[in-house]
């Protein structure tokens, strides 16, 4: 090389500072959860099956964001954990279908207010316009980011 430096400004990058606040706010709530068993993935995939009414494993993944392996695994813990339920498909029996458990609910209880807690922290200096805005920027990245 000729001596000339190469500089891509990280940290100016905008992918660094979403993912530098992503890991941030996954550290918080992870700190919450890991009181009651939990990780990230498993708080994810709890909310998936309850408030998205999400039931197949593919669509479960598909939501958090994560492979089918990983998910497996996840369903696995949460399954051993007594958190969810796995059942062979009614209409098709090669496929599962994932409930939440009584303990699965229970501990939804606990964990949904002290996440929201850590939410609003994070997100407390923005207005509801802010939010809004931001929200929908990361949709435009996200649809954008999408590779065929």
């Amino acid at each position: 090389m000729d001596g000339t430096q190469v500089k891509f400004g990280l940290s100016d990058s905008l992918c660094h500072r979403l993912s530098r606040t992503a890991r941030l706010l996954e550290r918080q709530v992870e700190e919450v959860l890991r009181q009651y068993g939990l990780t990230r993935i498993g708080w994810c995939i709890l909310l998936a099956v309850t408030e998205e009414k999400l039931r197949n494993p593919s669509d479960i993944a598909a939501f958090v964001g994560i492979d089918r392996t990983a998910t497996s695994r996840a369903l696995r813990t949460l399954e051993a954990d007594g958190l969810i339920a796995r059942e062979m498909g009614r209409d098709d029996r090669r496929t599962t279908e994932v409930s939440v458990t009584e303990k699965g609910q229970a501990t939804l209880m606990i964990c949904v207010p002290l996440c929201s807690e850590v939410m609003n922290r994070m997100h407390g200096d923005l207005t509801n316009e802010d939010q809004a805005m931001l929200v929908a920027l990361l949709n435009k990245l996200a649809v954008g980011g999408k590779t065929a």
